[in-house]
Protein backbone atom coordinates (compact mmCIF):
# COMPACT_ATOMS: atom_id res chain seq x y z
CA UNK A 1 0.00 0.00 0.00
CA UNK A 2 1.46 3.09 -1.14
CA UNK A 3 0.47 6.64 1.17
CA UNK A 4 1.51 10.46 -0.40
CA UNK A 5 2.71 12.59 1.94
CA UNK A 6 2.87 16.31 1.59
CA UNK A 7 5.65 17.09 3.78
CA UNK A 8 5.72 20.66 3.50
CA UNK A 9 2.24 21.03 5.11
CA UNK A 10 1.42 22.18 8.38
CA UNK A 11 2.75 24.34 11.07
CA UNK A 12 5.54 22.14 11.79
CA UNK A 13 6.85 20.76 8.09
CA UNK A 14 9.11 19.77 7.44
CA UNK A 15 10.14 17.95 10.73
CA UNK A 16 7.73 16.63 12.37
CA UNK A 17 5.77 15.77 9.04
CA UNK A 18 8.33 13.59 7.82
CA UNK A 19 9.07 12.36 11.20
CA UNK A 20 5.93 11.34 12.14
CA UNK A 21 5.72 9.53 8.46
CA UNK A 22 8.97 7.49 9.43
CA UNK A 23 6.75 6.69 12.90
CA UNK A 24 3.56 4.87 10.29
CA UNK A 25 6.72 3.07 8.24
CA UNK A 26 7.87 1.81 11.92
CA UNK A 27 4.83 0.15 12.77
CA UNK A 28 2.84 -0.70 10.11
CA UNK A 29 5.20 -3.14 7.29
CA UNK A 30 2.94 -2.94 4.94
CA UNK A 31 2.95 0.67 3.96
CA UNK A 32 5.45 2.41 1.70
CA UNK A 33 5.53 6.18 1.86
CA UNK A 34 6.16 9.11 -1.00
CA UNK A 35 7.07 12.28 0.61
CA UNK A 36 6.75 15.36 -1.79
CA UNK A 37 8.65 18.09 -1.00
CA UNK A 38 11.68 20.30 -0.95
CA UNK A 39 14.11 17.11 -2.03
CA UNK A 40 17.49 18.32 0.51
CA UNK A 41 14.85 19.84 3.48
CA UNK A 42 13.30 16.23 3.22
CA UNK A 43 16.91 14.24 3.62
CA UNK A 44 18.24 16.67 6.21
CA UNK A 45 15.18 15.49 8.19
CA UNK A 46 16.04 12.12 7.29
CA UNK A 47 19.30 11.45 8.25
CA UNK A 48 18.63 11.78 11.82
CA UNK A 49 16.00 8.88 11.59
CA UNK A 50 15.68 5.36 11.51
CA UNK A 51 14.07 4.01 8.52
CA UNK A 52 13.68 1.30 5.80
CA UNK A 53 14.82 3.23 2.77
CA UNK A 54 13.67 0.93 0.56
CA UNK A 55 10.05 2.11 1.43
CA UNK A 56 10.35 5.38 1.45
CA UNK A 57 10.06 7.26 -1.91
CA UNK A 58 10.91 10.97 -2.50
CA UNK A 59 9.20 13.60 -5.05
CA UNK A 60 10.79 16.89 -5.33
CA UNK A 61 8.56 20.06 -5.32
CA UNK A 62 10.08 23.32 -4.45
CA UNK A 63 6.91 25.57 -4.17
CA UNK A 64 4.79 25.19 -0.93
CA UNK A 65 1.23 26.34 -0.69
CA UNK A 66 0.52 28.53 2.54
CA UNK A 67 -3.00 29.25 4.77
CA UNK A 68 -2.59 32.85 3.04
CA UNK A 69 -2.98 31.48 -0.74
CA UNK A 70 -6.51 31.68 -1.85
CA UNK A 71 -6.69 27.86 -2.84
CA UNK A 72 -8.62 27.90 -6.23
CA UNK A 73 -5.53 30.29 -7.23
CA UNK A 74 -2.90 28.34 -5.68
CA UNK A 75 -3.84 25.02 -7.04
CA UNK A 76 -3.38 26.53 -10.63
CA UNK A 77 -0.84 28.26 -10.24
CA UNK A 78 1.34 26.47 -7.52
CA UNK A 79 1.77 23.26 -9.52
CA UNK A 80 5.60 22.22 -8.31
CA UNK A 81 3.95 22.49 -4.90
CA UNK A 82 4.34 19.72 -2.56
CA UNK A 83 0.25 19.57 -2.53
CA UNK A 84 -0.16 19.56 -5.93
CA UNK A 85 2.54 17.33 -6.67
CA UNK A 86 0.98 14.60 -4.41
CA UNK A 87 -2.27 14.84 -5.61
CA UNK A 88 -0.99 14.34 -9.00
CA UNK A 89 0.85 11.33 -7.81
CA UNK A 90 -2.16 10.11 -6.05
CA UNK A 91 -4.06 10.22 -9.21
CA UNK A 92 -1.80 8.87 -12.03
CA UNK A 93 0.80 6.47 -10.32
CA UNK A 94 -1.14 4.38 -8.44
CA UNK A 95 -1.07 5.27 -4.94
CA UNK A 96 -3.85 4.48 -2.30
CA UNK A 97 -3.90 7.36 -0.46
CA UNK A 98 -2.59 10.89 0.73
CA UNK A 99 -2.08 12.88 3.87
CA UNK A 100 -1.66 16.44 4.55
CA UNK A 101 -1.41 19.02 7.36
CA UNK A 102 -1.61 21.76 5.08
CA UNK A 103 -4.19 24.41 4.66
CA UNK A 104 -7.71 22.96 4.75
CA UNK A 105 -8.81 24.65 1.80
CA UNK A 106 -6.05 24.06 -0.33
CA UNK A 107 -6.15 20.26 0.14
CA UNK A 108 -10.38 19.63 -0.22
CA UNK A 109 -9.89 22.30 -3.37
CA UNK A 110 -7.15 19.94 -4.78
CA UNK A 111 -8.90 16.81 -3.80
CA UNK A 112 -11.95 17.88 -5.66
CA UNK A 113 -10.20 19.32 -8.66
CA UNK A 114 -7.44 16.70 -9.18
CA UNK A 115 -8.73 13.41 -7.93
CA UNK A 116 -12.09 14.04 -8.82
CA UNK A 117 -15.57 13.29 -7.01
CA UNK A 118 -17.19 9.48 -6.32
CA UNK A 119 -20.16 9.50 -8.67
CA UNK A 120 -23.57 10.38 -7.18
CA UNK A 121 -21.62 12.68 -4.57
CA UNK A 122 -23.13 16.47 -4.55
CA UNK A 123 -20.11 17.88 -2.48
CA UNK A 124 -17.73 16.16 -0.62
CA UNK A 125 -17.64 16.48 2.98
CA UNK A 126 -14.60 16.35 6.14
CA UNK A 127 -15.47 14.37 8.60
CA UNK A 128 -13.16 13.64 11.87
CA UNK A 129 -13.62 11.07 14.34
CA UNK A 130 -14.29 12.22 17.98
CA UNK A 131 -13.79 10.47 21.23
CA UNK A 132 -16.88 9.85 23.42
CA UNK A 133 -16.76 9.50 27.02
CA UNK A 134 -17.63 5.89 26.83
CA UNK A 135 -14.08 5.17 24.51
CA UNK A 136 -16.52 4.83 21.30
CA UNK A 137 -16.05 7.54 18.45
CA UNK A 138 -18.32 10.05 16.72
CA UNK A 139 -17.94 10.61 12.99
CA UNK A 140 -19.16 14.63 12.69
CA UNK A 141 -19.87 15.90 9.11
CA UNK A 142 -19.92 18.11 7.79
CA UNK A 143 -17.07 20.16 10.09
CA UNK A 144 -16.02 23.05 7.21
CA UNK A 145 -15.89 21.73 3.44
CA UNK A 146 -19.56 23.17 2.90
CA UNK A 147 -20.82 26.62 4.55
CA UNK A 148 -23.87 26.75 2.97
CA UNK A 149 -25.42 23.17 2.26
CA UNK A 150 -28.84 21.96 0.88
CA UNK A 151 -30.86 19.14 2.71
CA UNK A 152 -29.89 16.38 -0.38
CA UNK A 153 -26.58 16.89 1.03
CA UNK A 154 -26.84 16.66 4.67
CA UNK A 155 -28.88 13.24 3.58
CA UNK A 156 -25.86 12.25 1.10
CA UNK A 157 -23.23 13.12 4.44
CA UNK A 158 -25.30 10.42 6.10
CA UNK A 159 -25.16 8.20 3.75
CA UNK A 160 -21.22 8.20 3.35
CA UNK A 161 -21.39 8.47 7.31
CA UNK A 162 -22.96 4.99 7.71
CA UNK A 163 -21.05 3.91 5.01
CA UNK A 164 -17.60 5.02 7.06
CA UNK A 165 -18.69 3.83 10.36
CA UNK A 166 -20.15 0.18 9.06
CA UNK A 167 -16.40 0.25 7.42
CA UNK A 168 -15.25 0.39 10.77
CA UNK A 169 -17.35 -2.58 12.19
CA UNK A 170 -20.05 -0.64 13.35
CA UNK A 171 -22.62 -2.82 12.19
CA UNK A 172 -25.92 -0.50 12.38
CA UNK A 173 -24.50 2.94 12.90
CA UNK A 174 -26.89 5.41 14.92
CA UNK A 175 -27.14 8.80 13.25
CA UNK A 176 -28.07 12.36 14.54
CA UNK A 177 -28.42 15.48 12.90
CA UNK A 178 -27.28 18.60 15.01
CA UNK A 179 -29.74 20.80 16.07
CA UNK A 180 -30.62 23.60 18.87
CA UNK A 181 -33.30 20.93 20.21
CA UNK A 182 -34.12 17.44 19.99
CA UNK A 183 -37.42 18.06 19.06
CA UNK A 184 -38.48 17.27 15.45
CA UNK A 185 -39.91 20.78 14.82
CA UNK A 186 -37.20 22.28 16.23
CA UNK A 187 -34.27 24.28 14.10
CA UNK A 188 -34.11 26.18 10.94
CA UNK A 189 -35.45 25.04 7.15
CA UNK A 190 -32.69 23.16 6.19
CA UNK A 191 -32.59 21.12 9.57
CA UNK A 192 -36.06 20.37 9.28
CA UNK A 193 -35.87 19.68 5.79
CA UNK A 194 -32.77 17.14 6.22
CA UNK A 195 -34.70 15.27 9.37
CA UNK A 196 -37.28 14.49 6.65
CA UNK A 197 -34.91 13.41 4.37
CA UNK A 198 -33.21 11.36 6.96
CA UNK A 199 -36.20 9.92 9.03
CA UNK A 200 -37.06 8.40 5.35
CA UNK A 201 -33.61 7.37 4.45
CA UNK A 202 -33.64 3.89 5.93
CA UNK A 203 -30.33 4.61 7.83
CA UNK A 204 -30.65 3.83 11.86
CA UNK A 205 -31.73 7.76 12.06
CA UNK A 206 -32.22 8.53 15.77
CA UNK A 207 -33.13 11.95 15.08
CA UNK A 208 -31.86 15.76 16.24
CA UNK A 209 -29.04 16.24 18.69
CA UNK A 210 -27.72 18.84 20.82
CA UNK A 211 -24.47 20.18 20.68
CA UNK A 212 -23.58 18.86 23.69
CA UNK A 213 -24.45 15.70 23.66
CA UNK A 214 -21.75 15.46 21.10
CA UNK A 215 -19.53 13.19 23.08
CA UNK A 216 -21.57 11.06 25.06
CA UNK A 217 -21.50 7.67 22.99
CA UNK A 218 -24.96 8.47 21.88
CA UNK A 219 -24.70 8.56 18.45
CA UNK A 220 -21.99 7.22 15.60
CA UNK A 221 -22.55 9.74 13.02
CA UNK A 222 -23.27 13.48 13.20
CA UNK A 223 -24.67 15.11 10.53
CA UNK A 224 -24.40 18.91 10.36
CA UNK A 225 -23.48 21.38 7.80
CA UNK A 226 -19.84 22.71 7.37
CA UNK A 227 -20.42 26.06 9.38
CA UNK A 228 -22.03 24.61 12.65
CA UNK A 229 -20.09 21.69 12.54
CA UNK A 230 -17.01 23.42 12.48
CA UNK A 231 -17.70 25.48 15.22
CA UNK A 232 -19.10 22.66 17.06
CA UNK A 233 -15.69 20.74 16.43
CA UNK A 234 -13.42 23.82 17.43
CA UNK A 235 -15.81 24.43 20.56
CA UNK A 236 -15.22 20.67 21.70
CA UNK A 237 -11.49 21.39 21.12
CA UNK A 238 -11.50 24.42 22.85
CA UNK A 239 -13.13 23.05 25.64
CA UNK A 240 -10.89 19.84 26.09
CA UNK A 241 -7.44 21.84 25.60
CA UNK A 242 -9.25 24.60 28.51
CA UNK A 243 -10.28 21.34 31.29
CA UNK A 244 -6.76 19.73 31.33
CA UNK A 245 -5.03 23.32 31.51
CA UNK A 246 -7.55 23.72 34.52
CA UNK A 247 -6.72 20.57 35.97
CA UNK A 248 -2.86 21.22 35.69
CA UNK A 249 -3.65 24.91 36.63
CA UNK A 250 -5.10 23.57 39.57
CA UNK A 251 -2.82 20.95 41.01
CA UNK A 252 0.22 22.88 40.28
CA UNK A 253 -0.87 26.26 42.20
CA UNK A 254 -2.33 24.70 45.52
CA UNK A 255 0.46 23.49 47.56
CA UNK A 256 2.78 20.66 47.98
CA UNK A 257 0.06 18.49 49.34
CA UNK A 258 -2.23 19.03 46.29
CA UNK A 259 0.92 18.79 44.02
CA UNK A 260 1.84 15.56 46.08
CA UNK A 261 -2.18 14.33 45.15
CA UNK A 262 -1.46 15.30 40.86
CA UNK A 263 1.54 13.11 41.28
CA UNK A 264 -0.53 9.64 42.42
CA UNK A 265 -3.65 10.54 39.74
CA UNK A 266 -0.91 11.43 37.32
CA UNK A 267 -1.52 7.99 35.12
CA UNK A 268 -5.30 9.03 35.53
CA UNK A 269 -4.97 12.50 33.83
CA UNK A 270 -2.77 11.10 31.11
CA UNK A 271 -5.77 8.69 30.39
CA UNK A 272 -8.00 11.36 30.39
CA UNK A 273 -5.57 13.72 27.88
CA UNK A 274 -5.12 10.72 25.55
CA UNK A 275 -9.34 10.50 25.32
CA UNK A 276 -9.99 14.05 24.77
CA UNK A 277 -6.95 14.69 22.52
CA UNK A 278 -8.47 14.83 18.98
CA UNK A 279 -4.71 13.81 17.70
CA UNK A 280 -5.16 10.30 19.12
CA UNK A 281 -7.60 9.26 16.05
CA UNK A 282 -5.57 11.20 13.55
CA UNK A 283 -7.55 13.35 11.13
CA UNK A 284 -10.51 14.34 9.15
CA UNK A 285 -11.32 12.31 6.30
CA UNK A 286 -12.57 14.05 3.10
CA UNK A 287 -15.30 12.02 2.46
CA UNK A 288 -16.67 11.50 -0.96
CA UNK A 289 -13.89 11.90 -3.57
CA UNK A 290 -12.40 8.77 -5.20
CA UNK A 291 -9.12 8.00 -2.92
CA UNK A 292 -8.47 8.24 0.64
CA UNK A 293 -7.48 12.02 1.69
CA UNK A 294 -6.70 12.96 5.19
CA UNK A 295 -6.34 16.31 6.70
CA UNK A 296 -4.31 16.37 9.25
CA UNK A 297 -4.67 18.99 11.85
CA UNK A 298 -2.50 22.41 10.95
CA UNK A 299 -0.65 21.98 14.20
CA UNK A 300 0.50 18.13 14.31
CA UNK A 301 3.38 16.89 15.71
CA UNK A 302 4.55 13.87 14.81
CA UNK A 303 2.84 11.32 16.33
CA UNK A 304 -0.79 12.77 15.64
CA UNK A 305 0.42 12.55 12.31
CA UNK A 306 1.48 9.09 12.23
CA UNK A 307 -1.74 8.40 13.91
CA UNK A 308 -3.14 10.33 10.37
CA UNK A 309 -0.80 8.05 7.87
CA UNK A 310 -2.07 4.98 10.14
CA UNK A 311 -5.78 6.29 9.80
CA UNK A 312 -5.18 6.50 6.03
CA UNK A 313 -4.18 2.88 5.50
CA UNK A 314 -6.90 2.03 7.78
CA UNK A 315 -9.66 3.37 5.70
CA UNK A 316 -7.49 1.90 2.49
CA UNK A 317 -7.91 -2.00 3.95
CA UNK A 318 -11.68 -1.18 4.74
CA UNK A 319 -12.03 -0.25 1.19
CA UNK A 320 -14.13 2.77 2.22
CA UNK A 321 -14.15 4.37 -1.12
CA UNK A 322 -15.95 1.53 -2.65
CA UNK A 323 -18.29 1.42 0.27
CA UNK A 324 -19.31 4.53 -0.26
CA UNK A 325 -19.56 4.72 -3.96
CA UNK A 326 -21.93 1.17 -3.35
CA UNK A 327 -23.84 2.95 -0.96
CA UNK A 328 -24.75 6.28 -3.00
CA UNK A 329 -25.46 3.78 -5.84
CA UNK A 330 -28.41 2.03 -3.96
CA UNK A 331 -29.81 4.81 -3.06
CA UNK A 332 -29.79 7.10 -6.90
Amino acid sequence: MKIVVDAFGGDNAPYEIVKGAVLALQKDADIEIVLTGQKIDIESVLAGLNFNSDRLEIIDAPDVITNDDVPTTAIRSKTDSSLVVGLEYLKKNGADAFVSAGSTGAVLTGATLITGRIGNVSRPALAPLLPCVDGSNILLIDCGANVDCKPEWLLQFGLMGDAYMKALGIQNPRVALLNNGTEAKKGNELTKAAYTLLSESGLNFIGNMEAREIMSGTADVLVTDGFSGNVALKASEGTALSILKLLKDAIMNNGILVKAGGLLIKKSLSGLKSKLDYGENGGALFVGVNKVIIKAHGSSKSTSFCAAVLQAAELVRAGLVQKIETALKDKA
